[in-house]
Parts: structure tokens; sequence; C-alpha cells
């Protein structure tokens, strides 16, 4: 069974490599900042964490779920993800400037820690599947699993169905189904070393891994001598929670984590 990847993130095509998943990566070619400038307009506020991860993983999903790859209409789960870390509040994306990577990490510090919020979506793009009453995608194990909140995209506004996801508190999660599709928010509350000096941010800076990835900081890399507490999924702060991953297909499509192993 096929795996689509909406992302060419090296961190999450190793993270479900390192599960047995051999996933096809496709760049979704989502504008993210010109969607959350767009939905936050017609919100007329800002969106918070799990909004804002849930929404922009759905564009990703969408744009590789209703496109082609390779000449082929695609057949198989497309996932696509998203992170922010808030600290006091404040969303924390890329920084992609060596200036501000500098400054988020004063910030960070100086809060002593903040939350990663981890947005899913999997859309059901199977060709060989009968539809039935069970689920989403049609292959729900009814009674044999917890159920998914049913919801309406199309009641959600700007926002679809990342709507009926507000309420996730940090360290918590939550998943909903509507149509095709399952989408859920993961987080996980990170403490950073209390002790970090002035000369550890500048060398950790100067590395250049901070400058694209949400927060400016990854824990499957240099940064993870400077995180001295996780709770939550692990796998949620590099960028896909597994956990939820396999619980989105079992409780959404009623497919077990092993029928997409790679054997």
């Amino acid at each position: 069974m096929r795996l689509y990847l909406a992302s060419t993130s090296p961190a999450r095509r190793a993270l479900l490599a390192q599960t047995g998943i051999e996933p096809v990566l496709v760049a979704p070619g989502v504008d993210e900042d010109a969607a959350v400038a767009s939905v936050s307009a017609a919100l007329g506020r800002d969106l918070t964490g799990p909004e804002l991860v849930a929404m922009l993983a759905v564009e990703k999903a969408a744009a590789v779920a209703d496109g082609r790859v390779a000449g082929s209409p695609v057949d198989g789960f497309v996932f696509g993800g998203d992170s922010a870390f808030e600290v006091d509040g404040v969303l924390y994306g890329k920084p992609h400037d060596p200036a501000v990577a500098r400054d988020r990490w004063r910030q960070m510090l100086a809060a002593g820690g903040g939350t990663l919020w981890s947005g899913h979506c999997v859309v059901d793009r199977r060709r060989d599947v009968v539809s039935t009453d069970h689920g989403p995608g049609g292959a729900g194990r009814a009674g044999t699993v917890p159920p998914v909140r049913h919801v309406d995209a199309s009641g959600g506004g700007p926002l679809g169905v990342a709507a009926s996801l507000t309420h996730v508190a940090p360290g918590g999660s939550e998943l909903v189904a509507a149509g095709d599709r399952v989408v859920a928010v993961d987080s996980a509350v990170l403490t950073f070393a209390d002790d970090m000096s002035p000369e550890e941010i500048e060398a950790y800076v100067a590395t250049g891994e901070p400058l694209e990835v949400a927060g400016a900081f990854t824990i499957d890399g240099r940064a993870a001598a400077y995180i001295t507490r996780i709770d939550g999924a692990p796998s949620a702060v590099v960028g896909l929670s597994l956990p939820v991953l396999r619980s989105m297909l079992l409780r959404g499509f009623g497919v077990a984590w092993h029928d997409l192993w790679a054997l």
C-alpha cells in the first residue's frame, strides 16, 4: 500500500523509513505564507497554533491528492504535515535568517520552553477500494477501534476542517474525519536547558541547522543536547507524530500500520 508524502522534508522521510515505510515524496507547491495570510484576513485575526498547522497540513495533502505524480493519478494515501513552535503565545515558524534565529533562541530560553504544534492530514486516494459506511475512506473497521469524530468541513468557514481542532491543549492531541480525509493535531511541550550560554547559541546558529526548521531547532540534530524534557511524542517534534499517524490510518480507514511496511 503506497503512502505519498506531500513534503520533501528529509526528516519526515527518515522518520517513516526507520519504521519500515518508504513514502513517495512529492513537493506540494503550497505558498504557506499566502495561505495563512488569506485565512487570517478572512477571519480578521491571527491563527492559533492548532489552526495554523491543521490548515496547512490539509492544504499540502490536498494539493498532492488532487494532482498527478509522474504522469499518473495518485493511488494510495497522501499525508500532509506542518509544524509551528509557540512560546508565550507567539508562533515561530522557520527563521530563515541567522539574526532571527539568534533572537528566537534568546526568547525561547528566557521562557524556558514552549509547545510544538504538529498538524496532520491523510487523504484517501486508493483507486481499488469499494466505499462502505464504515469510515471516511470506505475501509474503517466499525466496532474494532475507537471511532473518529466526523465533522462537516463546509461548516468550518475559511478554516475548513481545521476549525474543528481549535481546542487542543498543549501536550494533547485530537483527530477528526471529514469526507475522504482524517485531520489531526498533536503537540509536545519542550523544556530547554537553563544554562545555555550566548556562545552556545552563536555556535549552534552558525551551523545553519536552525534556519529552515520550525522554532529554529531540531531534536534529531545538534539541538538535542539543549532540550532537557519532552512531554509528548518525540516524533511530533521532528515533524510527524508517528503514533497519531498510526491512529489516523487505523481509526479513520481501518488500515494497520504494518500494511504500509515496505517488506
